[in-house]
Protein backbone atom coordinates (compact mmCIF):
# COMPACT_ATOMS: atom_id res chain seq x y z
CA UNK A 1 0.00 0.00 0.00
CA UNK A 2 1.37 3.07 -1.05
CA UNK A 3 2.00 6.19 1.59
CA UNK A 4 -0.67 8.03 0.01
CA UNK A 5 -3.42 5.17 0.07
CA UNK A 6 -3.06 5.18 3.87
CA UNK A 7 -3.17 8.87 4.43
CA UNK A 8 -6.03 9.02 2.24
CA UNK A 9 -8.08 5.60 4.27
CA UNK A 10 -7.14 7.64 7.27
CA UNK A 11 -8.59 10.71 6.19
CA UNK A 12 -12.03 9.26 5.00
CA UNK A 13 -12.27 7.46 8.29
CA UNK A 14 -11.62 10.56 9.99
CA UNK A 15 -14.32 12.34 8.52
CA UNK A 16 -16.59 9.93 8.87
CA UNK A 17 -15.88 9.80 12.54
CA UNK A 18 -16.38 13.26 13.07
CA UNK A 19 -19.15 13.65 10.89
CA UNK A 20 -17.45 16.96 9.63
CA UNK A 21 -14.54 17.96 7.06
CA UNK A 22 -13.92 20.77 9.63
CA UNK A 23 -13.29 18.76 12.82
CA UNK A 24 -11.52 16.16 10.38
CA UNK A 25 -8.92 18.37 9.12
CA UNK A 26 -8.23 19.99 12.51
CA UNK A 27 -7.80 16.59 13.91
CA UNK A 28 -5.13 15.48 10.61
CA UNK A 29 -3.71 18.94 10.80
CA UNK A 30 -4.82 19.60 7.09
CA UNK A 31 -6.65 22.88 5.36
CA UNK A 32 -10.48 21.78 4.87
CA UNK A 33 -9.99 22.02 1.02
CA UNK A 34 -6.94 19.80 1.64
CA UNK A 35 -8.86 17.02 2.93
CA UNK A 36 -11.98 17.29 0.72
CA UNK A 37 -9.29 17.13 -2.35
CA UNK A 38 -8.03 14.08 -1.19
CA UNK A 39 -11.47 12.56 -0.39
CA UNK A 40 -12.19 13.33 -3.58
CA UNK A 41 -9.10 11.74 -5.12
CA UNK A 42 -10.20 8.61 -2.96
CA UNK A 43 -13.41 8.58 -4.22
CA UNK A 44 -11.68 8.91 -7.75
CA UNK A 45 -9.92 6.39 -7.27
CA UNK A 46 -12.06 3.56 -6.73
CA UNK A 47 -14.90 5.23 -8.62
CA UNK A 48 -16.72 4.93 -5.99
CA UNK A 49 -19.05 7.71 -3.83
CA UNK A 50 -17.81 7.29 -0.22
CA UNK A 51 -19.82 10.53 1.46
CA UNK A 52 -23.13 11.97 1.04
CA UNK A 53 -22.99 15.30 1.55
CA UNK A 54 -25.05 18.25 2.51
CA UNK A 55 -24.85 22.18 3.46
CA UNK A 56 -24.81 20.29 6.79
CA UNK A 57 -24.03 17.12 7.50
CA UNK A 58 -21.54 14.09 6.16
CA UNK A 59 -22.38 11.03 6.22
CA UNK A 60 -21.13 7.57 4.47
CA UNK A 61 -22.67 6.32 1.50
CA UNK A 62 -24.01 2.11 1.32
CA UNK A 63 -20.16 2.07 0.03
CA UNK A 64 -18.63 4.27 2.38
CA UNK A 65 -19.99 2.23 5.25
CA UNK A 66 -18.85 -0.69 4.18
CA UNK A 67 -15.53 0.36 3.39
CA UNK A 68 -15.37 1.53 7.12
CA UNK A 69 -16.35 -1.81 8.68
CA UNK A 70 -13.12 -3.31 7.20
CA UNK A 71 -11.18 -0.62 7.58
CA UNK A 72 -11.08 0.37 10.78
CA UNK A 73 -10.19 -2.96 12.37
CA UNK A 74 -6.93 -2.52 10.29
CA UNK A 75 -6.24 0.96 10.84
CA UNK A 76 -6.69 -0.05 14.33
CA UNK A 77 -4.00 -2.96 13.92
CA UNK A 78 -1.57 -0.24 12.53
CA UNK A 79 -2.45 1.84 15.68
CA UNK A 80 -0.91 -0.85 17.86
CA UNK A 81 1.49 -1.86 15.52
CA UNK A 82 3.21 1.79 15.94
CA UNK A 83 2.94 1.50 19.43
CA UNK A 84 4.15 -1.73 20.25
CA UNK A 85 7.25 -0.04 18.24
CA UNK A 86 7.29 2.88 20.51
CA UNK A 87 7.29 0.60 23.62
CA UNK A 88 10.74 -0.08 22.92
CA UNK A 89 11.53 3.17 24.00
CA UNK A 90 12.27 3.61 27.84
CA UNK A 91 9.00 4.65 28.91
CA UNK A 92 5.52 4.18 26.88
CA UNK A 93 4.98 7.37 24.71
CA UNK A 94 1.71 8.34 22.40
CA UNK A 95 -1.55 9.17 22.92
CA UNK A 96 -4.24 7.59 24.55
CA UNK A 97 -8.30 8.76 23.71
CA UNK A 98 -10.75 8.09 26.44
CA UNK A 99 -14.33 8.47 25.85
CA UNK A 100 -16.26 9.35 29.28
CA UNK A 101 -19.41 10.57 30.37
CA UNK A 102 -19.22 14.26 32.39
CA UNK A 103 -19.64 12.99 35.98
CA UNK A 104 -16.91 10.36 35.56
CA UNK A 105 -14.58 12.79 33.66
CA UNK A 106 -15.33 15.66 36.25
CA UNK A 107 -15.09 12.78 39.35
CA UNK A 108 -12.86 9.87 38.45
CA UNK A 109 -10.67 11.03 35.48
CA UNK A 110 -9.98 14.99 36.17
CA UNK A 111 -8.01 13.71 39.81
CA UNK A 112 -5.82 11.49 37.62
CA UNK A 113 -4.68 13.58 35.42
CA UNK A 114 -1.66 15.17 37.57
CA UNK A 115 -0.39 11.71 38.75
CA UNK A 116 -0.71 10.05 35.52
CA UNK A 117 1.16 13.12 33.60
CA UNK A 118 3.80 12.99 36.15
CA UNK A 119 4.37 9.02 36.02
CA UNK A 120 4.05 9.19 32.11
CA UNK A 121 5.28 12.10 30.88
CA UNK A 122 5.32 11.12 26.98
CA UNK A 123 1.95 10.10 26.94
CA UNK A 124 -1.13 12.42 25.90
CA UNK A 125 -4.53 12.08 26.92
CA UNK A 126 -7.39 13.14 24.82
CA UNK A 127 -10.13 12.98 26.39
CA UNK A 128 -13.48 13.51 25.22
CA UNK A 129 -16.69 14.27 27.44
CA UNK A 130 -20.13 13.02 26.16
CA UNK A 131 -23.39 11.79 28.35
CA UNK A 132 -24.94 10.12 25.53
CA UNK A 133 -23.40 6.13 24.95
CA UNK A 134 -20.72 5.61 21.78
CA UNK A 135 -19.33 2.66 19.95
CA UNK A 136 -15.54 3.34 21.18
CA UNK A 137 -14.57 1.07 18.32
CA UNK A 138 -16.20 3.59 15.97
CA UNK A 139 -14.98 6.89 17.79
CA UNK A 140 -11.39 5.21 17.69
CA UNK A 141 -10.90 5.38 21.34
CA UNK A 142 -8.77 3.68 23.04
CA UNK A 143 -11.45 3.07 25.96
CA UNK A 144 -13.99 4.24 27.47
CA UNK A 145 -14.90 5.04 31.24
CA UNK A 146 -19.07 4.53 32.07
CA UNK A 147 -21.10 2.89 34.79
CA UNK A 148 -20.66 -0.67 35.18
CA UNK A 149 -24.52 -1.05 34.14
CA UNK A 150 -23.66 0.52 30.78
CA UNK A 151 -20.97 -1.08 29.34
CA UNK A 152 -21.36 -4.15 26.97
CA UNK A 153 -20.65 -7.60 27.84
CA UNK A 154 -18.20 -7.71 25.08
CA UNK A 155 -15.44 -5.46 26.64
CA UNK A 156 -12.93 -6.01 29.06
CA UNK A 157 -13.79 -4.13 32.34
CA UNK A 158 -11.35 -2.79 34.74
CA UNK A 159 -13.05 -1.12 37.64
CA UNK A 160 -12.22 2.76 38.42
CA UNK A 161 -12.65 3.68 41.84
CA UNK A 162 -15.40 2.96 44.81
CA UNK A 163 -19.20 2.69 45.14
CA UNK A 164 -21.73 5.07 43.89
CA UNK A 165 -24.71 5.89 45.77
CA UNK A 166 -27.67 7.70 44.71
CA UNK A 167 -29.33 10.08 46.79
CA UNK A 168 -32.50 11.35 47.07
CA UNK A 169 -32.60 15.00 48.50
CA UNK A 170 -34.40 18.38 49.29
CA UNK A 171 -33.85 21.42 50.31
CA UNK A 172 -34.89 22.54 54.20
CA UNK A 173 -37.45 24.95 52.98
CA UNK A 174 -38.95 22.56 50.71
CA UNK A 175 -39.23 19.63 53.90
CA UNK A 176 -40.95 22.76 55.66
CA UNK A 177 -43.43 23.31 53.02
CA UNK A 178 -44.51 19.78 51.65
CA UNK A 179 -42.84 17.71 53.86
CA UNK A 180 -41.08 14.47 53.35
CA UNK A 181 -42.12 11.45 51.32
CA UNK A 182 -41.78 8.31 53.21
CA UNK A 183 -41.74 5.49 50.74
CA UNK A 184 -40.76 6.08 47.08
CA UNK A 185 -44.08 6.04 45.98
CA UNK A 186 -45.03 8.93 47.83
CA UNK A 187 -43.26 10.81 45.91
CA UNK A 188 -45.72 11.22 42.93
CA UNK A 189 -47.48 13.77 45.63
CA UNK A 190 -44.05 15.73 45.22
CA UNK A 191 -42.19 17.98 43.36
CA UNK A 192 -39.58 16.11 41.46
CA UNK A 193 -36.73 17.03 38.98
CA UNK A 194 -37.04 15.27 36.45
CA UNK A 195 -33.48 14.33 34.52
CA UNK A 196 -33.59 13.21 30.66
CA UNK A 197 -31.16 10.62 29.28
CA UNK A 198 -29.17 12.08 26.72
CA UNK A 199 -29.32 9.07 24.58
CA UNK A 200 -33.39 8.43 23.71
CA UNK A 201 -34.51 11.99 25.05
CA UNK A 202 -36.60 9.96 27.92
CA UNK A 203 -37.70 10.53 31.30
CA UNK A 204 -35.13 8.47 34.06
CA UNK A 205 -37.48 6.65 36.09
CA UNK A 206 -36.11 6.38 39.55
CA UNK A 207 -34.82 3.55 41.04
CA UNK A 208 -35.28 1.93 44.06
CA UNK A 209 -34.28 -0.65 46.43
CA UNK A 210 -34.93 -2.37 49.79
CA UNK A 211 -33.94 -5.31 50.54
CA UNK A 212 -35.47 -7.61 48.23
CA UNK A 213 -37.76 -4.95 47.03
CA UNK A 214 -37.38 -3.24 43.60
CA UNK A 215 -39.28 -0.37 42.11
CA UNK A 216 -38.97 2.70 39.56
CA UNK A 217 -41.32 5.25 40.05
CA UNK A 218 -41.74 8.39 37.54
CA UNK A 219 -41.76 11.31 38.77
CA UNK A 220 -43.23 14.57 37.79
CA UNK A 221 -42.33 18.22 38.81
CA UNK A 222 -41.62 22.08 37.70
CA UNK A 223 -38.19 20.90 36.40
CA UNK A 224 -36.81 18.36 33.79
CA UNK A 225 -32.74 18.84 32.91
CA UNK A 226 -29.86 17.05 31.05
CA UNK A 227 -27.47 18.97 33.11
CA UNK A 228 -26.59 17.51 37.18
CA UNK A 229 -25.79 21.46 38.18
CA UNK A 230 -29.00 23.28 37.03
CA UNK A 231 -31.04 19.91 39.50
CA UNK A 232 -28.50 20.55 42.09
CA UNK A 233 -29.32 24.80 42.05
CA UNK A 234 -32.89 24.05 41.92
CA UNK A 235 -32.91 21.87 44.88
CA UNK A 236 -31.13 24.56 46.95
CA UNK A 237 -33.50 26.64 45.88
CA UNK A 238 -36.38 24.30 47.23
CA UNK A 239 -37.80 24.29 43.46
CA UNK A 240 -37.76 20.24 44.32
CA UNK A 241 -36.75 17.03 45.19
CA UNK A 242 -33.60 15.71 42.64
CA UNK A 243 -32.11 12.49 42.95
CA UNK A 244 -28.64 12.62 42.69
CA UNK A 245 -25.02 11.07 42.34
CA UNK A 246 -23.44 11.14 46.14
CA UNK A 247 -20.60 12.45 44.77
CA UNK A 248 -21.89 15.43 43.06
CA UNK A 249 -24.20 16.29 46.44
CA UNK A 250 -22.55 14.82 49.94
CA UNK A 251 -20.52 18.01 50.92
CA UNK A 252 -24.11 19.75 51.10
CA UNK A 253 -25.72 17.16 52.79
CA UNK A 254 -23.60 16.89 55.20
CA UNK A 255 -23.50 21.03 55.35
CA UNK A 256 -26.64 20.55 56.02
CA UNK A 257 -27.87 22.98 53.06
CA UNK A 258 -29.72 19.86 51.74
CA UNK A 259 -31.65 17.18 53.74
CA UNK A 260 -31.45 13.55 52.57
CA UNK A 261 -34.63 11.36 52.68
CA UNK A 262 -35.41 7.59 51.33
CA UNK A 263 -31.65 6.64 52.49
CA UNK A 264 -32.63 3.09 53.54
CA UNK A 265 -33.96 2.88 49.67
CA UNK A 266 -31.00 3.61 48.07
CA UNK A 267 -28.17 1.47 48.91
CA UNK A 268 -24.34 1.76 47.23
CA UNK A 269 -24.02 -0.11 43.56
CA UNK A 270 -21.03 -0.96 41.85
CA UNK A 271 -19.38 2.73 40.45
CA UNK A 272 -17.49 3.42 36.81
CA UNK A 273 -15.33 0.83 34.67
CA UNK A 274 -12.73 1.65 32.22
CA UNK A 275 -13.76 -0.72 28.91
CA UNK A 276 -12.00 -1.34 26.03
CA UNK A 277 -12.11 -3.42 23.14
CA UNK A 278 -9.97 -7.17 23.72
CA UNK A 279 -7.27 -6.13 20.86
CA UNK A 280 -4.55 -8.85 20.15
CA UNK A 281 -1.86 -5.96 20.76
CA UNK A 282 -2.79 -3.56 23.25
CA UNK A 283 -1.33 -0.07 23.16
CA UNK A 284 1.83 0.89 25.45
CA UNK A 285 0.01 3.69 26.45
CA UNK A 286 -3.71 2.12 27.82
CA UNK A 287 -1.30 -0.40 29.54
CA UNK A 288 0.29 2.26 31.11
CA UNK A 289 -2.57 3.57 31.90
CA UNK A 290 -4.36 0.70 33.28
CA UNK A 291 -1.54 -0.32 35.55
CA UNK A 292 -1.37 3.07 37.14
CA UNK A 293 -4.78 2.66 37.85
CA UNK A 294 -4.31 -0.37 39.32
CA UNK A 295 -1.50 0.26 41.33
CA UNK A 296 -3.38 3.88 42.95
CA UNK A 297 -5.84 3.32 46.39
CA UNK A 298 -9.10 2.88 45.32
CA UNK A 299 -11.41 5.98 45.51
CA UNK A 300 -14.40 5.38 47.94
CA UNK A 301 -17.86 6.51 47.27
CA UNK A 302 -18.14 10.08 47.13
CA UNK A 303 -15.35 10.83 45.34
CA UNK A 304 -13.04 11.61 47.97
CA UNK A 305 -9.21 10.07 47.34
CA UNK A 306 -8.45 7.72 50.03
CA UNK A 307 -5.15 8.18 52.10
Amino acid sequence: MRGSDYAELRAFAAVVEHGSFARAAAQLGLSRSALSQTIRGLEERLGLRLLNRTTRSVAPSEAGTRLLAGLLPALADLDAAVAQAQALRDTPAGVLRLNASRIAAIHRLAPLIGPFHEAYPDIALDIVVEDRLVDIVTGRFDAGLRLGEMVERDMVAVKLGGELELMVVAAPSYVERFGMPATPRDLRHHRCINTRWPTDGSLYRWEFERGAEKLEVAVQGPLTVTEPEVAIRAVLDGVGIGYLFDLQIRPLVESGRMVRVLEDWTPPFPGFYLYYPSRRQMPPPLRAFIDFVQRRPAMPSGGRTAG
